[in-house]
């Protein structure tokens, strides 16, 4: 009896395990679940936690909603004037819709890559396609991918119930066939622009000195006018200071003029006058007294002729 109860006891602690273990499942944090009938979903995107399901009826298909990683293969696309680049790229995607996932890839991880990475090779191709190599080399690499991001972010979703996250380019590298010719050409178009720089430079530095002498001009005219006015009014102050010294004592003035008038016309070597003797000019060499008023004449005679 003891034997057949213990038995019994463990029997039903067995299939109380049994049942437990088949009814309950847990989904965890990272993942999302599916519950199934035959085959058939019955409930979708099932939360983390606790849950049941019924034994043997019900199965359960949990997905990994992590952000997954798929490194694509090196590819050769053709740009907008058909040249060649190498393009080595990485998408990140994840599972945002277990029942379209499910759907789509019977939750296996491999085949959704193998529909994910045509479908990406297609978008980058097309996105290549659309532009020239300067444009490429010019723009932001993250820049470039948000177009192709975006429109097969919607694509998958539709498609696979998973979404792209990002698509990143790690490299862009030219055929060794055509890398000669873009790196000359890239070299020209740098000396095509250092030549606009230098010319404008020129230009500039023309501008600059043209308007530098044209303010020197001015500037000097200026100073001219300035010099002339001062040099006017200094003349008309002088005159009107020997005016007033002329009105103070008009016989020493004009004796003065007489001694100035002396020194100019006999200074240089061979001068000659003629002159009457009795000349307004010789006014102050002869003497004030009659008879030597006579001998003054001749002597201013005699001056005049030599």
């Amino acid at each position: 009896m003891i034997n057949n109860r213990s038995l019994l006891i463990v029997g039903t602690l067995a299939a109380v395990a049994w049942l437990a273990s088949n009814t309950l499942y847990v989904v965890d944090e990272t993942e999302r679940a599916v519950k199934l009938r035959f085959g058939e979903v019955v409930e979708e995107n099932i939360r983390p936690g606790l849950h049941a399901k019924v034994p043997i009826a019900q199965t359960v298909r949990k997905f990994d909603t992590r952000l997954l990683t798929l490194d694509t293969d090196t590819s050769r696309y053709l740009t907008l004037e058909q040249k060649a680049v190498i393009v080595d790229s990485y998408v990140k995607w994840q599972v945002v819709n277990p029942t379209r996932y499910y759907e789509a890839t019977a939750g296996d991880e491999m085949m959704a890559i193998r529909l994910i990475q045509p479908r990406v090779d297609e978008s980058l191709r097309n996105e290549f396609g659309r532009l020239n190599l300067q444009e490429i080399i010019a723009e932001r690499r993250d820049d470039l991918m948000i177009g192709p991001t975006e429109e097969l972010d919607s694509l998958m979703r539709n498609e696979l119930g998973v979404a792209i996250r990002d698509i990143r380019i790690k490299r862009i590298d030219l055929p060794e066939d055509v890398s000669a010719a873009v790196f000359e050409r890239m070299r020209s178009e740098r000396e095509r622009e250092a030549r606009e720089w230098r010319a404008q430079g020129q230009e500039e530095a023309e501008r600059i000195r043209a308007n530098a002498d044209r303010r020197r001009q001015v500037l000097i005219a200026q100073a001219n006018e300035r010099a002339e006015t001062l040099r006017g009014e200094g003349d008309a102050e002088a005159a009107g200071i020997f005016s007033e010294a002329y009105g103070q004592d008009q016989e020493f003035f004009a004796f003065w003029r007489s001694l100035n008038a002396y020194r100019n016309s006999f200074s240089g070597d061979g001068n000659l006058l003629v002159l009457e003797p009795d000349s307004d000019f010789f006014r102050y060499l002869r003497s004030a007294s009659p008879s030597n008023g006579e001998g003054g004449g001749q002597s201013g005679t005699g001056n005049s002729e030599e």
